[in-house]
């Protein structure tokens, strides 16, 4: 078995690594991972105060009833593998995995 392998236009191989998950945990919902990601992977959830995610609603200012927030992986599929949204993250949340072929 080995990884998908994308061969750059110089000949360097790449190994893109998608996105799995995001501790939840360590996320302290600053949305920087959001502003680099352009394929709609990730969407910003608040948590209540029983742990359920609950959609933020961009538009909504009112932050006093989730008890924290956190980004989620919603599109996982539509990740290409930059790993873009993990260099950027402050907290290092991100795991990630090469695609086996």
């Amino acid at each position: 078995m080995g990884f998908a392998t994308v061969v750059m236009p110089d000949g360097r191989a790449w190994v893109p690594r998608f996105v799995v998950a995001i501790n939840k945990d360590k996320c302290i919902g600053c949305g920087r991972c959001f502003k680099v990601c352009g394929r709609d992977v990730l969407q910003l959830m608040g948590v209540d105060d029983e742990g359920q995610l609950i959609a933020v609603d961009a538009d909504d200012d009112d932050d006093d009833e989730y008890e924290k927030k956190v980004m989620t992986v919603v599109n996982e599929q539509s990740c290409v593998g930059c790993e873009a949204c993990a260099k950027i993250c402050p907290k290092k949340c991100y795991s990630h995995a090469a695609l086996e072929i």
